[in-house]
C-alpha cells in the first residue's frame, strides 16, 4: 500500500492504481458455463419450493435452475425476467442469504444452499450481453401513464405497463435513470456501468420515454400530471437524509453517506474521490455498510461503523456485516452520537453508550475522525402528496394511494422493506392493477 494511507486529513489518491483496481473489481466473479451446471445440479427441484415463497418477486426458482441444468439458459432468463425485469441487478445486490438461499432445503440440511443468486446472474447476464429482449409489446391501448422516479419500482412499473400496450413517460430528478441502482449501491457490487446497461436493455421493450431533470415541485405537480395522463405511478424513493440532531453537526466533514456513495458511483476514476484517514460511519443498514467498506477500499486507515443497537438488530445482513469486518471495518454497537468536536471541521465525535432501552449508561466513547458519514435513514420529500402513513405514502395491497388514479411503490410507499427486489415487485404489481383499471 502507498504511504499516503497514514497521512491525516481528507485526500484523494491514497493507494496505488493496481490496488484501486483490485479493490473495486466485481465482488463475486460470475459463474462460467461449467460452474453453472455444477451449481444447478445441486438443486432438488422441490415441488413445493420454499425458495419461491421467500422471493419477493415469486420467481419460479426450481424451474429456472432446471432450465440452466438442461442447457437452456435463455429460457431460464425469461422465467426470471417475467417476474423480475431487473433480475440481473437483483442477482448482484439482493440479500439472497436472507431470502431464497436461507429458505433452500440444502441450507437447512447441509448449511450450504444452492447458489441461487449466482445462477440467476448467469442466466440473465448472458441474455443481456447479447442484447436479447425476450418480451414484446401488446397492441396499443391508447392510454398514457406518467411514472415519477426512474428507480427499481418506477422502471419495473414502466416496463410492465409498456409491455401491456400503454405509453409511458418516466420523469426523474437526476441526470441518469436507474435511481438507487445507479446512485446508491456500492461500486464493487455493480462495476462496468452495469446499472445503465440494464436500463438500456429494459427500454428495448419500446413505448417508454425517459425525461431526466424532472422532479415534483413548482413546475411538476400531481394535479398537472393527472390532467395530462390517464394514470400516475409514484416511485421517487426517499430524497431527504435524517439529521444526527447533535451539537456540531454543521461542521465540515460531516457528510451524508448516500451522497458519498453516489459520488463514488459516478466517478470516472475512483482514485480521485477523497477520503479521510479516520472515518466514522453512523448507521446499521446497507448504506452504512457500503459507505464503511468503500472508505476502507479507498485507503482510509481507520474506519469505524457505529450503530445504536446490537448487531442482531442491524438492517444489514450478517453477510454484509462480516464483509465489512473482513475489510477491516470496526463495528461498535449500542452507541448514539452525542457531539461533534472540532474547530470548523470535525476532529472527533463523541458517543453515549446506551442500554437496550436506548438510555445512556453514563459511559462515553470518543473517536478521532476527519470524515463522518451519516447513514441513519432517509425521508420522503415533496408537497401535495397523497395521504401519508408514518413518513411514507399510504398504499393498499395493490399500490393504490388515497387519490384516485395515483399508485405508488418502492421506498416512498408504506409497507415495504427497502430492498431493490421488493421495489421491483411493488412496481410490477401496481402496474398490473393500473392496467386493470385503465382497460376496465
Amino acid at each position: 500500500m502507498a504511504d499516503k494511507i497514514f497521512e491525516p486529513g481528507v485526500q484523494a489518491g491514497r493507494l496505488d492504481p493496481q490496488t484501486y483496481e483490485a479493490h473495486f473489481s466485481d465482488l463475486h466473479a460470475p459463474l462460467d458455463g461449467h460452474e453453472a451446471l455444477v451449481a444447478a445440479d445441486r438443486c432438488y427441484f422441490c415441488h413445493d419450493a420454499p425458495c419461491i415463497t421467500a422471493c419477493p418477486t415469486d420467481i419460479d426458482i426450481p424451474l429456472f435452475i432446471r432450465q440452466i441444468a438442461t442447457g437452456t439458459p435463455d429460457a431460464a432468463a425469461k422465467t426470471i425476467l417475467s417476474q423480475n425485469i431487473m433480475g440481473g441487478m437483483c442477482a448482484r445486490v439482493c440479500p439472497t442469504e436472507q431470502l431464497c438461499e436461507e429458505a433452500c432445503v440444502r441450507e437447512e440440511a447441509e448449511g450450504k444452499p444452492v447458489l441461487i443468486g449466482q445462477l440467476q446472474r448467469f442466466a440473465t447476464d448472458q441474455l443481456q450481453e447479447r442484447g436479447i429482449h425476450p418480451f414484446t409489446r401488446a397492441a396499443s391501448t391508447g392510454k398514457r401513464v406518467a411514472v415519477v422516479g426512474a428507480g427499481p419500482a418506477g422502471l419495473s412499473a414502466a416496463h410492465r405497463l409498456a409491455m401491456l400496450g400503454h405509453d409511458i413517460v418516466v420523469l426523474d430528478a437526476r441526470s441518469k435513470a436507474g435511481g438507487l441502482n445507479e446512485y446508491g449501491i456500492a461500486t464493487y457490487k455493480t462495476p462496468d456501468d452495469f446499472a445503465q446497461g440494464e436500463v438500456d436493455w429494459l427500454l428495448k421493450i419500446g413505448g417508454i420515454k425517459i425525461e431526466t431533470g424532472r422532479a415534483l415541485g413548482a413546475d411538476l405537480t400531481l394535479d398537472a400530471l393527472q390532467s395530462e395522463y390517464d394514470a400516475v405511478f409514484l416511485g421517487m424513493g426517499l430524497g431527504g437524509v435524517n439529521a444526527l440532531g447533535v451539537d456540531g453537526e454543521d461542521k465540515d466533514g460531516i457528510l451524508d453517506a448516500v451522497d458519498f456513495i453516489a459520488e463514488l458511483r459516478q466517478a470516472s476514476d475512483v482514485a480521485q474521490v477523497p477520503i479521510g484517514r479516520d472515518v466514522v460511519v453512523i448507521g446499521g443498514g446497507m448504506t452504512a455498510i457500503d459507505a464503511a467498506v468503500q472508505s476502507k477500499l479507498l485507503g482510509a486507515l481507520n474506519v469505524t461503523l457505529v450503530y445504536r443497537r446490537g448487531r442482531d438488530r442491524m438492517n444489514a445482513s450478517v453477510f454484509e456485516q462480516d464483509l465489512a469486518a473482513s475489510k477491516g471495518v470496526r463495528i461498535v454497537t449500542h452507541a448514539t452520537p452525542k457531539a461533534v468536536i472540532g474547530n470548523g471541521a470535525v476532529r472527533e465525535i463523541e458517543f453515549d453508550y446506551v442500554g437496550a432501552d436506548m438510555t445512556p449508561t453514563g459511559q462515553t466513547l470518543r473517536l478521532v475522525a476527519d470524515q463522518v458519514f451519516k447513514a441513519i435513514g432517509q425521508t420522503l420529500e415533496g408537497e401535495g402528496l397523497p395521504e401519508l402513513e408514518g413518513r411514507k405514502i399510504k398504499v393498499d395491497a395493490n399500490g393504490r394511494t388515497s387519490v384516485k388514479g395515483i399508485w405508488a411503490g418502492g421506498d416512498c410507499a408504506s409497507g415495504g422493506d427497502d430492498l431493490t427486489v421488493t421495489a421491483v415487485a411493488e412496481g410490477r404489481d401496481a402496474a398490473m392493477d393500473m392496467h386493470a383499471a385503465l382497460v376496465g
